[in-house]
C-alpha cells in the first residue's frame, strides 16, 4: 500500500470505521454490540493510545487534555432491534487511592448522559455506565471527558443482559474477534525485498538505504508519524554522528533544538516527505505489529493490526529488520536476548570509581528509564492550575515548569515493556504535581502547560543478542573490528535515578554518568540474530550489554545501524543469502557498498 496523502488516509478510515460497526451489528444480531473506542468515526480532542497493546489487550483512546476537558469523541451505529440495553465500558482509573479519579468520563447516548461517571476501577476491566432504551435505529454515541487528565476508554458494550463481559486476559482477545466477526488470521497478505518494523530513525535510514539500491521495502509503523524519540509526539533531537552514512541520515535528522520544543514540527515534515519520496517504500503508519512467526528459526510473516480500524495485514520476506526498540519482532521469533544489567563480571565491565552504578556484583533488572517531556508557554495572561493531591504524591515539594532529559523513571520492580504504562503515567503525576507546585509562586502566574506528551520515551529495554555481544570495553579499547560498520565519538552515558544516593530527591529524577572517549566502532555481527537466520536489528535493541548502550544508543548512531542493516540487505538479496553470510562471504563487497553512500 502507497502511502496516501493524510486528506486520503482520514477518509477511508472513517468509511473502514462506519463499514466495521455495520458488519459487526449485523453478525450480532443486535443482541449485544462491541464498539472499539479507537474505531470512533470522530475522536474530538482524544488520543488514540496504542503503546500497551501487548498489555491491556488493544489500543484506546484517551483524553489528553492537560487539565483542560477535551473535545467529546462521536460515532454513530445502527440498532436494528430497538429496545433496552445495559452499557458497559472498559476503563481504569490510572491514579486509584482516596481522591476522585483524575480520569472520570461520561457516555451519551443521542446527546444524553448514562447514570454512572467512569474511569474509576483501579485496573482494566468493564464499568457499568447505566441503562438506555434504544428507541431509533440511528444511535448516536459520544465520549465525554470530565477532568482533562487523561481519562481513557478502551471500548464501549451494549448488552440485553445486564452481566459484564468477560476481562480474563486469555480469554479477552478471543472474545473480542467473535463480538467484532473477525477472522482468525489477516485476510490481506503483502509480499516485500524487506520488511522493517518500527518508524524510528533506525527504521527510516533502514529504508531509505535498501530502497535506494532498489529493494521493495515495507516500513511498518504505529504511529502517524515517523521518528520515533525524534518524532514531534515525544520531542527529543537527535544526538551522534553522521558516520558513513551523513546524506542518508539528513533526511530524517533534527536541529539541536530544546527537547520538547514545538520547532520538532518542522524536522517531523521533512522526514515524513522525504520517506515518502522513495516510491518503493510502502509506509503504513498507524500500523501495530502483533506476531512473528518462525519457522526452522527462520521468519516467516509479521503481522499487523491497524491501530484504528482493526484491518489486519500479513506481511511476508525473505528478511525482516526489527527496529521496534523493545525487541518485539525478535521477541516473538524466539530471538535470544537480554534484559537489565549483567553482573559486573559477565563482561568483565566493572569500574571502581562508579562501585554498582556501573555494574552490580549480581545481575538485576535495572535498566536506563523512560522520559516524559513537556514544555510551557509564557503569556501576559494569568492562567490558573488546580492543586492535585494525586498528583503530588508522586511530585512531593518538587518545583518544574518545563521538564528535560532528567525527567526518567524507572526502579528494579518494574519492567520497561510490561509495566510501560504504569511508567507513564507515574510520568504524568510527577509532571501535573511539578507544575500544580510551581504554579503556587506569583513568578510563574503567566505560565500554562502548553505541550505534554503522552508517548514513553524509552531508553532501554530488550537487546536481541547477535554473533558479537558489544560491551563497554569495546568502547574503552577503541576496538576497530574488521566489520565496523557504525562509528562514534559521543561519550559513553548510563542513567541512574538520583533517588538512589539521595531519598529525598524525587524517583522520577535521573542522573547520567559520563566517560569521555575517542572515536569507537560497533561491528556488523551485533546487528544481525545469532539464532534466527533471517532477521536483522537495529537500534537501541541491537546486540549489547547494558553499558555497551550508553554510547550507540543516541538516534543518529542507531540511524546509521539502520542504514547499515538496509544496505547488507541488499548483498542478501543479490547472493540470496542471510545476514551472517554477508559477514562470513561477502564482507569486502558490503563494506565497498557503505563507502558509496558518502
Amino acid at each position: 500500500m502507497k502511502y496516501l496523502s493524510e486528506k486520503i488516509m482520514k477518509k477511508i478510515t472513517w468509511l473502514t470505521s462506519i463499514c466495521t460497526v455495520l458488519i459487526f451489528n449485523q453478525l450480532i444480531g443486535q443482541q449485544n454490540v462491541l464498539i472499539e473506542a479507537e474505531s470512533f468515526i470522530d475522536k474530538g480532542g482524544w488520543v488514540v493510545d496504542q503503546q500497551f497493546v501487548e498489555q491491556m489487550g488493544s489500543s484506546y483512546i484517551m483524553a489528553h487534555g492537560m487539565g483542560v476537558p477535551v473535545s467529546n469523541a462521536s460515532t454513530q451505529i445502527t440498532f436494528n432491534n430497538k429496545g433496552n440495553y445495559h452499557v458497559w465500558a472498559r476503563t481504569k482509573n490510572w491514579v486509584p487511592g482516596n481522591w476522585d479519579a483524575p480520569g472520570q468520563f461520561k457516555i451519551l447516548i443521542n446527546g444524553k448522559p448514562l447514570k454512572h461517571n467512569l474511569g474509576l476501577t483501579p485496573e482494566w476491566g468493564w464499568e457499568y455506565a447505566g441503562k438506555v432504551k434504544i428507541k431509533s435505529s440511528h444511535v448516536d454515541i459520544q465520549l465525554a471527558d470530565l477532568t482533562g487528565f487523561n481519562g481513557r476508554c478502551d471500548a464501549i458494550y451494549f448488552s440485553k443482559s445486564k452481566t459484564p463481559p468477560t476481562n480474563s486476559k486469555s480469554e479477552l482477545a478471543t472474545w473480542r474477534k467473535t463480538k467484532l466477526g473477525e477472522a482468525t488470521s489477516p485476510e490481506t497478505q503483502k509480499t516485500y525485498d524487506l520488511v522493517i518494523t518500527g518508524g524510528g530513525l533506525a527504521g527510516c535510514a533502514a529504508a531509505i538505504a535498501s530502497a535506494e539500491q532498489g529493494l521493495k521495502v515495507a516500513l511498518i509503523h504505529d504511529r502517524p508519524v515517523l521518528g520515533g524519540n525524534a518524532s514531534e509526539e515525544i520531542r527529543v533531537h537527535t544526538l551522534g554522528i553522521y558516520g558513513k552514512y551523513e546524506r542518508i541520515l539528513k533526511m530524517i535528522d533534527t536541529k539541536h533544538y530544546p527537547n520538547g520544543s514545538s520547532e520538532a514540527k518542522y524536522d517531523q515534515e521533512k522526514r515524513d516527505r522525504n520517506v515518502k519520496s522513495f516510491k518503493n517504500i510502502d509506509l503504513f503508519l498507524n500500523w501495530r505489529a502483533y506476531d512473528a512467526v518462525s519457522e526452522n528459526n527462520t521468519i516467516q510473516y509479521v503481522d499487523a493490526r491497524h491501530t484504528s480500524t482493526g484491518e489486519r495485514i500479513r506481511f511476508t520476506a525473505p528478511r525482516f529488520v526489527d527496529s521496534t526498540g523493545d525487541g518485539w519482532i525478535g521477541f516473538w521469533a524466539g530471538a535470544e536476548f537480554s534484559y537489565g544489567r549483567e553482573s559486573a563480571d559477565t563482561y568483565g565491565e566493572a569500574w571502581e570509581e562508579w562501585g554498582e552504578l556501573w555494574s552490580p556484583e549480581e545481575a538485576d533488572n535495572f535498566v536506563m528509564g523512560s522520559s516524559v517531556l513537556w514544555q510551557n508557554e509564557k503569556t501576559e495572561d494569568v492562567h490558573e492550575f488546580p492543586q492535585l493531591p494525586w498528583a503530588i504524591d508522586v511530585a512531593k515539594e518538587h518545583k518544574a515548569i518545563a521538564g528535560e532529559w532528567y525527567w526518567e523513571f524507572t526502579r528494579n520492580d518494574l519492567h520497561q515493556i510490561h509495566d510501560a504504562e504504569d511508567i507513564r503515567d507515574h510520568m504524568l503525576r510527577a509532571i501535573f504535581g511539578s507544575f500544580a507546585n510551581a504554579k503556587k509562586l506569583e513568578e510563574n502566574k503567566n505560565y500554562k502547560l502548553q505541550w505534554v506528551s503522552y508517548l514513553v520515551g524509552k531508553r532501554e529495554s530488550r537487546r536481541l543478542i547477535g554473533d558479537h555481544v558489544y560491551t563497554f570495553n569495546d568502547v574503552k579499547n577503541h576496538t576497530k573490528f574488521e566489520d565496523a560498520v557504525v562509528e562514534e565519538i559521543r561519550e559513553v552515558d548510563v542513567h541512574y535515578q538520583k533517588h538512589l544516593k539521595d531519598e529525598a530527591i524525587p524517583d522520577f529524577l535521573s542522573k547520567a554518568i559520563y566517560y569521555q572517549t575517542e572515536k569507537y566502532y560497533v561491528p556488523y555481527r551485533s546487528l544481525y540474530s545469532k539464532n534466527i537466520n533471517n532477521l536483522f536489528m537495529a537500534g537501541r535493541n541491537f546486540s549489547c550489554s547494558h553499558i555497551g548502550l550508553g554510547g550507540p544508543r543516541v538516534m543518529l548512531t542507531t540511524g546509521q545501524m539502520g542504514a547499515a542493516v538496509g544496505l547488507a540487505a541488499v548483498i542478501c538479496k543479490k547472493y540470496d543469502i542471510n545476514p551472517r553470510a554477508v559477514y562470513t562471504k561477502h564482507l569486502q563487497e558490503y563494506l565497498d557498498l557503505i563507502e558509496k553512500q558518502k
